[in-house]
């Protein structure tokens, strides 16, 4: 009976350090959203094109809208080099 329990728990501890050393999947923001009823703000933003959002909406009652976290980003500073002629 040990060495069954033992297995187990082996079994168990190789399953969890698989799963944790594996990478995560990257999230992206991309820069539309799917939105309506039963979709929660700012939606599935899962679309790369305004095209994608449509044809996923299509028949379901829902929209597609501009992804707020891309919509609103900060701005990344321009980079300005000075030229001594």
């Amino acid at each position: 009976m040990r060495k069954i329990m033992f297995a187990m728990m082996t079994l168990a501890a190789a399953g969890v350090a698989s799963v944790a050393g594996s990478a995560p999947a990257a999230a992206y923001d991309y820069p539309y959203c799917l939105q309506g009823r039963g979709i929660g703000v700012p939606g599935d933003c899962s679309y790369q094109t305004y095209a994608q959002c449509q044809a996923s909406a299509s028949g379901r009652a829902l929209y597609c809208n501009i992804n707020p976290r891309v919509a609103f980003a900060r701005q990344q500073p321009r980079i300005r080099y000075h030229r001594d002629y």
